[in-house]
């Protein structure tokens, strides 16, 4: 579970958080929507330690996230908008191996995980192919597998639909479902509710750092919160 609760946020003197409060279960398909600027990145930043609370707290399975940083980045795998700013390593599979090689595991327990993580973005047998050579939707895969190698409690992704045509739009979103479906808590971050709305147990839309809409996705009025509606 991931709790935030009353979290402040300033960016030189300007609040992009004023006093979150959030929870997400486990298993939960969540989308977290909101115009740019609303303080939808900065608040899951704040989920696995990569920003310190101004005030207020965050907490994975009841543990705050800066007492444990590991434990918190173990539960919580992170896919940023630009995948390939977050590749580590020349080939598939190495990139794929660099978060479990870092938690010290045994080889054997690395080579399980990468091939299970590259056959649930349907990119199994592929792990000497260098990552330039993919396109931008099976770059997108890539960074999900390298999230599901760590086999976190929720899988977080921010804007992955960015600069993805619709067959690669259509991937991605398959394979979404398939983790909701297999028990991993999902939560995507976008501005455009185009088809994921559909995969959602709850939508929470964020504006001007607050939390102004939260409910069952049929239920949220959507508009002038600058969020582009599903068709």
């Amino acid at each position: 579970m991931i709790e935030t609760r009353e979290l402040v946020h300033e960016y030189d003197g300007v609040r992009a958080l004023d006093g979150v409060s959030l929870t997400v279960a486990d298993g939960e398909f969540l989308v977290l929507a909101g115009s740019n600027g609303s303080g939808k990145s900065t608040l899951i930043r704040h989920w696995n330690g990569l920003l310190e609370p101004g005030s207020g707290a965050v907490l994975v399975d009841g543990t705050e996230v800066q007492e444990d940083l590991v434990a918190a980045r173990t539960r919580v795998g992170m896919v940023f908008q630009n995948p390939r700013d977050g590749f580590v390593a020349a080939t598939v599979g190495a990139d794929v191996a660099f978060g479990p090689e870092n938690l010290g595991l045994a080889r054997s327990e690395i080579d399980r995980r990468v091939e299970e993580a590259l056959a649930a973005v349907n990119l199994g047998g592929r792990g000497d192919e260098r990552i330039e050579a993919l396109s931008g939707g099976e770059q997108e895969r890539l960074a999900i597998a390298g999230a599901l190698a760590m086999e976190p409690a929720h899988l977080v992704l921010d804007e992955p639909f960015t600069g993805l045509d619709e067959p690669a739009r259509v991937a991605v979103l398959d394979h979404l479902d398939a983790l909701r479906r297999a028990g991993t808590g999902v939560v995507v971050v976008t501005h455009d509710l185009r088809d994921v709305l559909d995969l959602a147990d709850r939508l929470v839309v964020l504006a001007d750092g607050q939390v102004v809409r939260d409910g069952e996705p049929e239920s949220v009025a959507l508009s002038g919160l600058g969020v582009r509606p599903p068709c």
